[in-house]
């Protein structure tokens, strides 16, 4: 075993307002060359952190009490700046989750590639032009080498991955550090970028540190699994030892973790909470000077369905399916052409007044979390704000009450988190935050837009299995929007599948799953199970 970096007894921490606090505590392991070394465990467990460290690229707040991290028979905790600088972008190179926040929205793909290409060799632009169309075609981006000058905001999130993966293999390194690189991406882009990513390895021979909260994705990927837990690595094996024999508690929680699947009730009997006609929702596509509309970009097309009483409708489908777009025809949050009936009540004739006495009982729970929740609110405040809207009449001893009811409801103690604000708590208690502003009015619908996909695999779990409950509790009826169907499989009655704005199959849970009859269904079903 033949190893290029070797990280032995290292401690991390962070000085927070004069408190020390430890994230990582005397762990130890080490990265074989040629091979994938894997990192799992939830948020905050102190993968990230550790991977950051090696590039040292913590914070200034950070500090190492004890411990090395070995490359090249150095110890890269103890160079300055300028030496990590050689390193950083040539030996060793990282890709992270969200590429999006991790390419500079002010420069061109062209720009940005021929950046770390001249900042570590000798070249001039025009050998950087001729390899930047080679590392473009490696990384199956043949479309982009006529347009360079594209802007981060003009590509797909899986072209942004793809240019992220060329920047970071575009001077040979022998270390990838991948950070959660598939996460925010749909399930068949994710299997385009991991065996990218694994044609690559074996191309270049590289070694490869792959930080993970998904264990499926990780028992394709790695060679090597390391389980993090508060800060320690509970338990590190080959990966077929990790799930054919998993010695610690933990590892065995997290190989298990999966929620328990939804059973079908039939309700035939029940009426048609929400009905949809030949839904519309086209953006035009002007030209010239005079702006005229040469065509339309047809984010939702003739879509028509049914949602019973008490049931799940879950929507699956690629980013730009037309399923948010979707979501948001049904809200009147955008313009739209056909008929959508809530409780028999055609929703794009009613006015103003009328359709914020309707939201009241047609709630959303967005992706995220934290960007949905206000950083300037206490959570009392945030939970209690649509009561404080639609409920007026109420004393706020009232509200009170109601407000720590739906609290107990959704798993939180209400006394403890009333007078903190969102960024105290973690993405799982976070989106049960968000949850509880949603429960707090009663509504008869709820709508999830890819409420589990930032979550760690074991909480995933917990807030499916949430759901599933306060749905049987509460009689209520669910829209969920996801790209996975591992996850639609565990709360849907019904499915919808949808590409390029229309709806290609629609079914019963257990016949879609089962019994696909379209072959994008095929591949989804593929790509997620």
């Amino acid at each position: 075993m033949n190893n290029i970096l070797e990280i032995k007894n290292l401690h991390i921490g962070f000085n927070s307002q004069n408190i020390k606090n430890t994230a990582v505590k005397g762990i130890n392991f080490a990265i074989e060359e040629g091979k994938t070394t894997a990192l799992v465990g939830e948020s905050g467990s102190g993968k990230s952190v550790t991977a950051l460290s090696i590039l040292k690229l913590l914070p200034p707040n950070a500090f190492h009490n004890e411990g090395e991290i070995i490359f090249n028979s150095e110890n890269l905790l103890k160079l300055d700046e300028n030496d990590i600088r050689k390193i950083r972008g040539k030996y060793i190179t990282s890709i992270f989750q969200e590429p999006m926040t991790s390419l500079n929205p002010l420069h061109t793909i062209e720009k940005q590639i021929t950046e770390i290409l001249m900042l570590h060799n000798k070249v001039t632009s025009k050998e950087a032009s001729f390899i930047i169309m080679k590392l473009l075609q490696q990384v199956g981006l043949e479309e982009l080498t006529g347009r360079l000058k594209s802007l981060p905001h003009e590509l797909s999130g899986g072209q942004r991955q793809r240019v992220m993966i060329a920047m970071s293999i575009a001077n040979k390194p022998k270390i990838l550090i991948a950070d959660e690189p598939t996460t925010a991406l749909d399930v068949t882009i994710q299997d385009q970028i991991l065996n990218l990513l694994k044609t690559i390895q074996k191309e270049m021979k590289m070694a490869m540190l792959f930080i993970s909260h998904n264990l499926a994705v990780v028992r394709k990927m790695a060679d090597y699994v390391c389980i993090m837990k508060d800060g320690e690595i509970v338990e590190q094996n080959e990966i077929n030892e990790i799930f054919k024999n998993p010695k610690h508690k933990y590892t065995k929680e997290l190989i298990s973790a999966q929620a328990k699947q939804k059973n079908y009730i039939d309700q035939n009997n029940a009426y048609d909470i929400l009905k949809i006609k030949d839904l519309r929702v086209w953006y035009p596509i002007k030209k010239g000077i005079l702006r005229r509309t040469i065509s339309y970009v047809k984010a939702v097309n003739e879509i028509s369905f049914s949602l019973k009483e008490n049931q799940t409708l879950g929507i699956v489908g690629e980013s730009g399916s037309g399923k948010t777009t979707l979501v948001l025809a049904l809200l009147r949050l955008i313009k739209f052409n056909g008929e959508i009936e809530f409780k028999n009540l055609d929703i794009s004739s009613v006015n103003k007044n009328k359709l914020r006495k309707l939201r009241k009982e047609m709630q959303i729970v967005f992706q995220d979390p934290f960007s949905s929740l206000s950083p300037r609110m206490t959570i009392e405040q945030i939970i209690k704000e649509g009561l404080d809207i639609h409920q007026k009449e109420l004393s706020e001893e009232s509200k009170d009450s109601i407000v720590y009811f739906t609290c107990q409801d959704v798993g939180l103690n209400y006394d403890y988190i009333k007078n903190r604000y969102p960024h105290e708590f973690s993405g799982g208690q976070r989106q049960r935050i968000a949850i509880a502003r949603a429960l707090v009015l009663k509504p008869k619908l709820i709508i999830f837009d890819e409420p589990t996909s930032a979550l760690d695999v074991s909480i995933q779990t917990q807030i499916l299995d949430l759901l599933n409950s306060l749905q049987e509790k509460n009689n209520l009826t669910y829209i969920f929007i996801s790209h996975d169907l591992k996850v639609i499989k565990a709360v849907s009655d019904e499915i919808i599948v949808m590409k390029d704005g229309q709806i290609i199959e629609i079914g019963k849970k257990d016949e879609i799953i089962n019994n696909p009859k379209n072959d994008y269904t095929k591949k989804l079903l593929l790509a997620s199970l």
